[in-house]
């Protein structure tokens, strides 16, 4: 059985992780699988929006348990290595020039909650829970720290790293964690709204949006204006901006 599934609709590329029965665990082979629907999909000029899910109740629960533990005899190097197999799916996901969202339900815990905060978007049911349980299997959530910090503040991220409590969904976006919160009932209808919105945008202008949304980490406000500036222009070159910009006109 593949560990994830694929499905393209619409410009939607949807990636499902498919280990249901273990929680939908985050091996190295799904990992490395999901590593390569990525690029697959950065390179395919009909996918303008990644979806990501989980198959079964959950999202995802975490890392591979029986890879975690035999990891503990391994050397530093070899398990710098591996946890980079999973660094690396959160640098694709940066700098792919389309969005990617997580479309949660369930638990969306430890790796899981990681592998959410690297998308874009998170969107959820309010019965989701969110936690980073780490640090209560002695382990710490060592990558997903750069992103957790950024999204929720010092005081939050160390909160929720040190404790490792869990969130509801209107808790987590409380914080600023996820994205958007639907009745569980609505929940499928809203994400596919949202997807819908997002294929139907301009890909120019989403990718110009995503490029320096995340090239704004770090930069101060003058340089942020400027970077601003140049985006701007930018976006008043492209096709796109001149057919929505005459389009509107003739309404």
């Amino acid at each position: 059985m593949t560990q994830l599934l694929t499905s393209l609709k619409d410009g939607v590329v949807t990636l499902t992780l498919n280990r249901p029965d273990k929680r939908n665990a985050l091996s190295t082979p799904l990992l490395e699988e999901l590593g390569r629907a990525l690029t697959s999909a950065d390179l395919d000029s009909t996918v303008r929006v990644v979806a990501i899910r989980g198959a079964g109740k959950d999202f995802c629960a975490g890392a591979d348990l029986d890879e975690l533990l035999a990891s503990a005899d391994r050397t530093p190097e070899q398990n710098e290595a591996a946890a980079l197999i999973m660094g690396n799916v959160f640098v694709q996901m940066r700098r792919l020039a389309k969005p990617v969202v997580a479309v949660v339900h369930g638990r969306v815990l430890a790796g899981g909650a990681g592998l959410a905060t690297g998308c874009d978007l998170i969107l959820a049911p309010e019965s989701a829970l969110f936690g980073y349980p780490e640090i209560q299997r002695g382990f710490v959530p060592a990558m997903v720290m750069t992103m957790l910090k950024r999204l929720v503040g010092e005081k939050v991220a160390f909160d929720l790293a040190a404790t490792g409590r869990v969130l509801t969904a209107r808790e987590a976006a409380g914080v600023g964690l996820i994205s958007r919160v639907f009745a569980d009932a609505e929940f499928e209808s809203g994400a596919a709204q949202v997807l819908k919105g997002l294929a139907g945008a301009s890909a120019t202008a989403l990718a110009l949006t995503k490029k320096q949304f995340y090239q704004l980490d770090g930069l101060g406000f003058e340089d942020g204006i400027r970077m601003g500036a140049r985006v701007n222009a930018l976006s008043r070159a492209t096709p796109d901006f001149r057919t929505a910009i005459a389009g509107f006109l003739k309404k």
